[in-house]
This record gives C-alpha cells, sequence and structure tokens, in this order.
C-alpha cells in the first residue's frame, strides 16, 4: 500500500499567507498539487496546522504532531498518519510535479527506505519515499535529539539517490522542484504558464 502525503503545515511567513491556497492561474496551489498526485497511491493525506480550512478538499488531513515544529516534525507525522509501508510525501507548494519522476520513485521503493532526488547539489526530501518502518524510529532519534535538519536521520537508513542525470532524462527542465514561497515566486509560476514552459493539468 502507497500513501501520498502533502506537507501543507508551514508557516508561509515569506508569502504572508497561507500558500496551500495561494491561487495560480486562478486555482489553489495544493489543488494543482492534489491532481498531479491522482491515483499515484491508495490513499492521500495532507498534514497541516488549520485542519477545518481543507475540510473541502474531501481528504484526510492530520496536524503535525506538535504544531509549528517545522518541517522535520512534519515528515514525522505524515509517516506516523500513512496507512501504508511505502509513504510519497511533497510539498504544497509544488505545482509543476512531474508524473513520471514520481512514479519512478515509486517504483523504486523495494530497493531502499528512501528514495530521494539529489539536485543542484542537495537533497529534495519533501519530493521523497520514505518506508515508514526503518524511517519512522531513525526519525524519532533525530527528534528527541532535537536536530531539525530535513537530512538529518539519513546515515540510519538505506537512501537511494536519484542523480542529475537520472533526473534530467526524466524531468530535463527541472520545475518539479519549483517551489512557491513568496510573492515574486509566484509572479515567476505565471509567467511559466503564460509563455508555454510548463502546462497545467
Amino acid at each position: 500500500m502507497i500513501t501520498v502525503a502533502i506537507q501543507a503545515g508551514g508557516s508561509s511567513s515569506r508569502m504572508g499567507t497561507d500558500k496551500a491556497f495561494v491561487e495560480l492561474n486562478g486555482t489553489p496551489l495544493i489543488e494543482h498539487v492534489i491532481r498531479r498526485l491522482a491515483g499515484l497511491g491508495d490513499e492521500t493525506l495532507i498534514v497541516a496546522n488549520q485542519l477545518q480550512a481543507y475540510a473541502h478538499l474531501g481528504i484526510r488531513t492530520v496536524a503535525d504532531a506538535i504544531p509549528a515544529s517545522g518541517a522535520l516534525v512534519g515528515l514525522y507525522s505524515a509517516l506516523a498518519a500513512a496507512h501504508g509501508e511505502a509513504v510519497l510525501v511533497v510539498a504544497c507548494d509544488m505545482p509543476f510535479l512531474n508524473r513520471g519522476l514520481l512514479e519512478h520513485l515509486i517504483q523504486l521503493a523495494p530497493q531502499a527506505d528512501l528514495v530521494v532526488p539529489f539536485h543542484q547539489n542537495q537533497f529534495e526530501p519533501l519530493h521523497a519515499l520514505y518506508k515508514r518502518q526503518a524511517c519512522l524510529p531513525a526519525l524519532e532519534e533525530s527528534l528527541q535529539a532535537r536536530d531539525q535538519r530535513l537530512v538529518s536521520f539519513y546515515p540510519k537508513v538505506k537512501v537511494l539517490t536519484i542523480d542529475e542525470t537520472e533526473l534530467g532524462r526524466l524531468d530535463p527542465s527541472g520545475f518539479s522542484f519549483f517551489n512557491i514561497n513568496t510573492p515574486r515566486d509566484l509572479a515567476r509560476a505565471e509567467r511559466l504558464i503564460a509563455d508555454g514552459a510548463v502546462v497545467l493539468d
């Protein structure tokens, strides 16, 4: 069983309002993400802090285990709430997710505890696939040690990295990892759509 988890528990401080509901091309960001993920898993869940705000989406929504405590707690909350052993985790502010790349992560799930892209010299932990059995205990250790880095528990699990060569084959534009944190990011996303660089579902 595969769970798809959308992380929407951030503070959105740089945007000034909840990013999940900021509109891109007339549609809230989180709805773009939901459309891109449709049918990929056996269940979909959202991790957020304002549960009622997401009720209209008809998707199970769970709160952070420790409210307003950062992305690592959000990741832990997603894995703890998931019914599936494999959990595909993405952020709510990534409207240009590439279906082929996401399917590739799922296909590689049997090979590791964590399948994660390595893009522009950094891991993309909010665009990765996790195994609950191995990752939850490792995450708990990091939280107990108060190490809030999303990559803090990587040495404790088997990690399979998707390198730039493979990413270039699956998603040549790299727009999978384009996330919208600020009004400037939103304006750029609108330009990409207007110029035809990306096509929305």
